[in-house]
Parts: C-alpha cells; structure tokens; sequence
C-alpha cells in the first residue's frame, strides 16, 4: 500500500503573503483521493518527533532557540517565515512523517511524505522557509538505528540542498546529490558529495539526459541501502521562483526515471515534495500529483 504522511498542519495558514504556497500540502491529497489513486487509508498523521532525534542533526542550541521561539529577527527573515509555536509544531511532525515513511519504505519501497525536502535547514541555522531538516533527521535515524548502512540522498528540486549538503559534509555513509540551477537561491552553496549546476533555462531533453547519464552510475558506485528522492516541481518552466524550463511531462519522465531506478536495483525509497512556486496552483498540485501517480503505477 502506498503510504503518505500528511497532517492538516501541513497547511497551517500564515500572514497573506506566504499562504499561497502552502495551499498545495491540502490539494494534493485531495486531489489523489478525488481522482481515486488513492484512498483514507493511504495517509497517515505523523506525531512530533522527540528531542533526542532532533539533536543528532541539529545542534542543541540551534533547536533550543527554536523550539523556544527566541531566534533573532535575522535569523527569523533568513528562515522567511515569522517564527510561530504552530510552525515549529509543523516542522517537528513533518520530520517524524519522514521518519514514517522510512518504515512503510522498508515495507512497501516506497513512501511519501505530502511536505518536507526542507534542505535549506542546516545543523545550526534556518533557511529558505526551513527550520528543520527532515530527510536528513530521518537520514541519521537510519544509520543511528543500523537500518541502513549506506544511504544516497537525490535532490532534485531547483535549489541547492544547501542544508543536506552541509550536514552529511564529513558523514561518508551519506552521500549527497544535488542537481539544481547554479544561478539560483542559496547564492552560497555548499559543497554535496555531487553537486551538477545548470544554467538558466535549460530544457526537457538535456535535463533528462544529463540525470540519465549520471543517477545509476552513482547508485552502482555508492550502492546504497535506503534512497531519499527530494521531488520538487520548481523546475518547471512556469515557475517564479525557479528559473529551469521544465515541461510537465518532463518533469514526471523524470520522477519516474528515478523511481525506475530505486526499483529495480530493489533500493526503498521515501520521497518528500519539496518546493513548487507556479503562479497557477493548478500546475503545482498537477505536476505533484504526477509523482504519487508514478509511484502507485510503478509500485502497485
């Protein structure tokens, strides 16, 4: 069964100016369901994840400041969100979803989790509408658990890991890749195990070709116990904030070459959204949905 972590805090409402990109974490399951790809029991509610979790990833007084709502106004507008008791709530059980899903992988190979890919979260800072890192929280679940020795971490959303990248830089049981637009948002990157840059408005086929060309060799050389697939739809050419030309259809080729790839080499998988910024809402929650519709084909 596919398995999806979703929480109607997900989509916890903000001031005016952020609320539109959160719309997409209540439409996309309800758009699953009205479609019929899958049904209530395919979500789940994650709980909060405890402190001692947290702390493997993030440093002690990073999350202190966090969890007691005293970051400084600075790290407050790196973070571009004003800091709330609800959004820590929010981030702390998207990261336990994360965790969730690691399980139903194991189970099922594959598992969603409606928000996440929060990659911008680095060990002691805040960043680009992340607070707490979940696929890397739910990443040093696995190694501290000796559930999964080896791990690959492919982020494909626009922008850099930054965050993932900074975490894992001295972990070599985690490898990091991280194929976003050179020339966008973080303008300091970090440095993944594998980082490819692309240029302003690179198209469908040199996109695919370039993925094509470079995932399954990594997975041959890394051989990984356990993937984590940051799916965002940024990359679309519609988006505002992305500055790729994806087609929508480039954008599920790509989606299912990737889950092509955990499948066959029997690698499980849990897949967190990450960004999508279109100015139509319409666009996001599609090209989204395309992704679970992908997984259920291939899967089930």
């Amino acid at each position: 069964m596919l398995k999806i972590a979703f929480d109607p805090i997900y989509a916890h409402p903000l001031p005016l100016g952020h609320r539109f990109p959160m719309m997409k974490y209540e439409l996309i399951p309800e758009q699953l369901l009205y479609e019929g790809v899958i049904a209530p029991a395919n979500l789940f509610s994650p709980k909060a994840v405890d402190e001692a979790t947290i702390l493997v990833t993030h440093d002690d007084n990073y999350w202190q400041q966090l969890r007691d709502l005293t970051l400084s106004p600075k790290e407050q507008r790196r973070i571009g969100f004003p800091l709330s008791a609800q959004l820590v709530e929010r981030e702390i059980r998207i990261a336990q979803g994360t965790i969730d899903g690691c399980h139903y992988a194991f189970e099922h190979g594959i598992a969603f989790n409606v928000a996440g890919g929060t990659h911008h979260a680095g060990s002691n800072w805040g960043e680009g509408f992340c607070m707490l890192n979940d696929q890397a929280i739910a990443a040093n679940y696995l190694l501290n658990s000796n559930l999964a020795p080896s791990i690959l971490i492919v982020d494909l959303d626009v922008h850099q890991g930054n965050g993932t990248a900074q975490i894992f830089e001295h972990e070599p049981r985690v490898f990091t890749f991280s194929m976003h637009g050179d020339k966008n948002f973080p303008f300091r990157k970090e440095h993944s195990d594998l980082d490819l840059p692309l240029p302003d408005g690179i198209e469908d086929e040199a996109y695919l070709n370039l993925l094509i060309d470079t995932l399954p060799g990594l997975i041959e050389s890394h051989q990984p116990n356990f993937i984590f697939y940051l799916a965002g739809v940024d990359v679309l050419g519609s988006d505002k904030l992305g500055k790729l030309a994806l087609s929508k259809e480039a954008c599920k080729t790509r989606d299912q070459f990737v889950l092509e790839q955990c499948k066959l080499n029997n690698i499980p998988v849990q897949v967190s959204m990450g960004g999508g910024y279109s100015p139509q809402i319409k666009d996001i929650v599609e090209a989204h949905c395309n992704t679970y519709k992908v997984a259920n084909d291939l899967y089930f």
